[in-house]
Formats: C-alpha cells, structure tokens, sequence
C-alpha cells in the first residue's frame, strides 16, 4: 500500500498536504511549516536545520507501522476506545521520533505529526475524527494482510 502525502501549500506556520491512498484522495492533512528538508540529507542535517515543534517531517519516503502503542495516545479515551492506542506510526524518519497520523485541528495539534481532516477553514482541517477514522481503517485492513504500508511525501510548491 501507498499512502501519498503531497503537499501543496506551504507559509510561515503551517503546510497542507492532500492524502492518497494507492492513487484514491482520502483526505487532507495539516503540519507544521516545511523548512524544505529532504530525507536524503541525513539525521544530524535535520536536526541542526529543524525548528521543534514547527517544523513538517522532511520529504521522503518512510514506512508505517500500525502494531505501536502511542504512550501519549493510549490515555486518551477516544484513542483507547477505537484503537487501543495503535496509531499509524511513520518509522525512519531521520531527527523525528513518535511520527503519527492522527486527529487535531491545526498545526498546534502537530509537534512533527499529519493531523488529518479537510482543509475547508484557512489554517485549519474540520472532521478530523472522520478522517482519521477512514484513514485508520483503509492502513489497518492491509496491516491484517501483512502488506507493508509505505508514505511518500512530496510537495507541489
């Protein structure tokens, strides 16, 4: 599986990214501003170049894993009750850790990760838990069949 996260528009606080899964548009995604870091300049280049916490995770082409208990995530309710804390999980990728896919509002619900919903409102993404649901769904059935999920990010910009 492919989930591809192309992004398409990028200011001084934020990036909105659309998402595909295996070619089909799924949703969008908001992060924190693309600094232009590219996967391929290393863990120690990324961490000197990278703002914590406002900063989108370098372009690149990363795997996710589905069987990770969030520690953050498992105590919250929601998240324990509709997926026992396992959160899409982006691994590899060089000066982040803790990588998620999961549901906010904007780029202050970020620290690195993809807050899925649609970007109907500037700066922002609505029915995020909708989206996130979807999401989470469409990984999980191909987790269960043992089919490895790749994310390639890129930008349009």
């Amino acid at each position: 599986m492919l989930v591809e996260v192309k992004r398409i528009y990028n200011c001084t606080k934020y990036c909105i990214s659309h998402i595909y899964i295996d070619g089909s548009y799924v949703c969008d995604a908001i992060e924190d501003t693309d600094r232009m870091l590219d996967q391929s300049i290393g863990d120690a280049k990324v961490r000197e170049k990278k703002i914590p916490k406002k900063t989108a995770i370098p372009t690149g082409k990363y795997e996710i894993v589905m069987d990770v208990i969030s520690p953050k995530f498992k105590e919250k309710k929601y998240y324990r009750d509709f997926c026992g804390g396992r959160m899409p999980r982006l691994v590899g990728v060089p000066g982040f850790l803790g990588i998620l896919f999961h549901r906010g509002i904007d780029e202050n619900s970020s620290a690195g990760c993809l807050i899925l919903g649609y970007n109907k409102v500037k700066g922002k993404v609505v029915d995020s838990q909708r989206a996130f649901e979807m999401f989470w769904h469409k990984l999980e059935v191909a987790h269960k069949i043992g089919e490895r999920i790749w994310c390639q990010i890129t930008r349009t910009y």
